[in-house]
């Protein structure tokens, strides 16, 4: 397995796509519960393999995540062979998991307090698995308008 079993919340809520999944191996719904039933070992790999095809084309339409601490922020933009970063962090009691302070941020950017760094590298290992990592540590997935924003700022 590539990535990670889809939780079962994630699974009730693409219960078509399985179903489909499932039908294109001529698995039927009286078939899936037997192979629950009497194979759960099947059933663990179909899920798992299926899992891994819905990461996997998450995560290669995935171009922003983004990832906020109480005092930082960790803001990615992920090209085809290569991850920008902008790494921000308030030198001050602020809390940017908060609306309030999260506003604070976004109108005092150039603020004594708030260092702003930019860096970019290649994907040492694979472009999917790197962002899901991330996302596993507790990254989410955005639109980027918060990293543009910033990029626009430091140029």
């Amino acid at each position: 397995m590539k990535y990670r079993q889809l939780t079962k919340e994630q699974f009730d809520s693409l219960h078509k796509e399985f179903a489909t999944f499932l039908a294109t191996q001529s698995i039927d719904v009286k078939e899936w519960n037997l192979i629950k039933k009497e194979k759960p070992n099947v059933a663990e790999d179909e899920m798992n393999i299926f899992s891994d095809i819905v990461w996997d084309d998450v995560l290669t339409k995935t171009k922003y995540v983004e990832h906020y601490s109480k005092t930082s922020a960790n803001l990615f933009k992920c090209d085809a062979n290569q991850m920008h970063r902008i790494a921000i962090k308030v030198n001050w009691d602020i809390n940017l998991l908060e609306q309030e302070g999260f506003e604070w941020l976004v109108k005092n950017p150039m603020d004594n307090s708030v260092d702003i760094f930019r860096g970019s590298k290649a994907y040492t290992t694979n472009r999917n698995k790197e962002i899901f990592d991330l996302i596993e540590k507790g990254s989410i997935i955005s639109k980027g308008e918060i990293f543009e924003y910033f990029s626009q700022l430091i140029g």
